[in-house]
């Protein structure tokens, strides 16, 4: 009995946690990407070539399980769904990663992941205008929500506006060249922040749509398989549009067939069913919450791997961010417990037990006490 008491706690813990360990995952897994496409975008690599080969793979890898495991359960498609399927493809897959990858070329891996942390404030505020999340200014959860928006917007100001000295966490060689072409890296700094900040819109508004579409077709592996089905569709029009030279898609056993595959399968296949399905149990908000784990991660690779610098204006704007984060995070936490309490008031259901027309107790569904019609002088009403 006690063996069994047990092993019902851990699963219920093991259940609690699933949705945190996934979206942790996500985070060193977009590390990775954001280095090794780095390293293949230096090595003269296209986004746009980039974003294309990523979606094919992911295409190729989720289709037959998604034709397989969700062949019974897969809801008819839609017109409508259909636009949105579209426009997923778009958002994500086309937008977002290749104006991603443009800034962070223009920038620095470290100063893209970091801007990241932007998104989950971005995320939030769609969120609010399509009533995804409920604000009450007269509740210390909802004022958490709204200032910790407001304070990392100020962090992302300050990534942007402050570059200061650099900060060399790593000694290495490389940090030399910088000071030959200043006028020219900072127009590419400010460039590539404009990029980054296209990228986190497209980002946001791909997850604010995917959780409206997942109502209507809740079929994640499904949905996934279009995404990326869509987006190489269409990232290969942009692709011919914006790259002209065919011989810029040849591959090799290189950087570029490493950055294609690795992304494809873990940060389009895996990302897009693992994100589709927390969003469905926590919502957008939370998905895009761990969001500075990742910086950590890739400054870290960056520093180690590409000897890239570090700007003290990066580190602060940083720890404003990760500050009006988690001030966000708090808020969402309160949400959710209040939320789960108020469905457990709403789920006991009041049975009123009368005998001859006089009320004797009242007795909760809940209770699990259970009155046998058979034996019980007493008759039971509502249900």
């Amino acid at each position: 009995m006690g063996d069994q008491t047990t092993c019902a706690a851990l699963s219920r813990v093991l259940n609690k946690a699933k949705p945190f360990l996934a979206i942790i995952s996500l985070q060193f897994g977009y590390a990775g990407m954001y280095i090794i496409s780095l390293v293949s975008m230096k090595h003269g690599m296209s986004s746009f070539i980039l974003s294309t080969y990523r979606h094919v793979v992911a295409t190729i890898v989720i289709a037959p399980f998604a034709f397989v495991l969700e062949r019974k359960i897969r809801p008819k498609m839609t017109l409508p769904i259909f636009i949105r399927i579209v426009i997923l493809g778009f958002l994500e897959p086309v937008l977002d990663q290749n104006l991603y990858n443009i800034g962070m070329k223009y920038t620095s891996a470290t100063y893209g992941s970091a801007f990241v942390n932007m998104l989950p404030a971005v995320t939030f505020i769609l969120a609010m205008i399509f009533r995804l999340e409920k604000v009450n200014v007269k509740k210390i959860r909802s004022l958490a929500k709204v200032i910790g928006t407001a304070i990392t917007v100020v962090g992302a100001m300050v990534m942007t506006l402050y570059k200061g000295p650099i900060i060399n966490f790593v000694k290495s060689g490389g940090a030399t060249h910088h000071g030959t072409t200043t006028e020219s890296a900072d127009q590419n700094w400010v460039l590539g922040t404009i990029m980054l900040l296209g990228s986190i819109f497209g980002w946001s508004s791909f997850f604010i749509l995917q959780s409206f579409t997942l109502k209507k077709y809740p079929a994640e592996l499904s949905l996934t398989a279009w995404i990326c089905f869509m987006g190489t569709i269409e990232g290969t029009g942009a692709s011919l549009v914006m790259v002209r030279d065919l011989s810029a898609w040849k591959l090799g056993f290189d950087s570029r067939l490493l950055a294609a595959t690795y992304s494809g399968i873990v940060c389009s296949g895996i990302a897009y069913y693992v994100q589709g399905v927390v969003i469905r149990e926590r919502g957008p908000v939370f998905v895009t919450s761990f969001s500075p784990l990742c910086m950590i991660i890739t400054a870290a690779l960056g520093a180690i791997v590409l000897a890239e610098t570090i700007h003290l204006g990066s580190i602060l704007g940083a720890i404003i961010i990760v500050t009006g984060l988690y001030t966000v995070v708090w808020g969402k936490c309160k949400d959710v417990k209040t939320s789960e309490t108020d469905e457990k008031s709403n789920g006991l259901q009041e049975l009123p037990i009368t005998n001859n027309n006089t009320t004797i107790s009242s007795i909760s569904v809940d209770d699990g006490i259970n009155i046998p019609a058979s034996k019980s002088p007493y008759s039971t009403q509502g249900t």
